[in-house]
């Protein structure tokens, strides 16, 4: 997905000058022909997040659009105060790009990982967190944000080409409305992949509902996914995040300020560190129950 996002900015950054790159000194092998395109609007700041925060905001208070590119927890987390105060309370044209979002980088371990940063975000004033499933939704997503002009958190992730049988719509991407579904899906970030090999030849794929999310906070419930609900009463939620503050405590919010009743509801999503070792992203994902054997169990089980 990072190379596809590169170029997606290399043509962005052509047709508008006043934005401006900004990376924490990350980016080898997949931003050099968007350094060579953007000259001096290519600025590397060095392993210096709180400053590039504050320097973006500076820039952007003149008048450009910045985006500062890192790995998700160094941009994230080290820099939060920066972010709240000089960006969010500001509405400052900011884009914040974090790669490697959840287990993206594995072995590497938890100073690595990500998997609180969409609800660390999401709470901040005049935020928007854009989570791509697949290299389809990523361009909506980018298309959104640079629209929106306002701070904004993009997760990058290792995005693979969306089914054919999903469609996108202005919340992510979903299955085409099924009257008989018995199961609504709702799903965020590339974990989806794991999702859609779970459903291949699965007896029961032609019975449920599937709902890719990828923007965040979810301000409202989706008049696609309530509708769903209603008919199925059972939800299934994944997510590469803790429980608190993704995906699925949004939607369990909504269902619940709707009045809808639901039978079962499961959330699966990430859970630290149970093996209490570090590994590949899909050791972390299986430890979670985020693996395309539990996520089919779990979908056999409402059945």
């Amino acid at each position: 997905m990072r190379k596809h996002f590169a170029a997606y900015l290399e043509k962005v950054v052509t047709e508008n000058e006043k934005i401006i790159f900004i990376t924490g000194d990350l980016g080898y092998n997949a931003l050099e022909n968007l350094a060579a395109k953007m000259g001096d609007r290519f600025i590397n700041a060095g392993v210096a997040e709180q400053n590039m925060l504050g320097v973006a905001a500076g820039m952007a208070s003149q008048g450009y659009e910045v985006i500062c590119y890192s790995i998700a927890p160094f941009v994230v987390y080290r820099c939060l105060e920066q972010i709240r105060n000089d960006v969010c309370f500001h509405n400052m044209p900011v884009y914040i790009v974090g790669n490697g979002g959840g287990y993206g980088y594995g072995i590497m371990g938890a100073s690595h990982h990500a998997i609180e940063d969409i609800g660390t975000l999401s709470g901040l004033p005049n935020m928007r967190c854009y989570v791509p499933a697949f290299i389809e939704d990523m361009k909506s997503c980018l298309d959104e944000m640079f629209a929106s002009k306002g701070p904004s958190y993009f997760r990058l992730g290792l995005g693979k080409n969306m089914p054919d049988y999903l469609m996108l719509n202005n919340n992510g991407a979903s299955s085409p409305v099924n009257a008989l579904a018995e199961l609504t899906i709702i799903v965020q970030s590339p974990v989806a992949n794991n999702l859609i090999a779970a459903l291949n030849g699965n007896a029961h794929q032609s019975k449920v509902d599937i709902f890719i999310v990828n923007k965040m906070p979810l301000a409202n419930l989706p008049s696609d996914i309530a509708a769903s609900i209603k008919r199925t009463k059972k939800v299934i939620t994944i997510e590469e995040h803790v429980a608190i503050g993704g995906v699925g405590s949004a939607v369990s919010f909504l269902v619940h300020e709707h009045s809808l009743v639901i039978n079962k509801f499961v959330s699966l999503h990430a859970k630290g560190y149970p093996g209490e070792l570090y590994g590949s992203q899909s050791y972390h994902q299986q430890l979670s129950g985020l693996d395309k054997e539990n996520i089919s169990k779990i979908i056999n089980s409402y059945f």
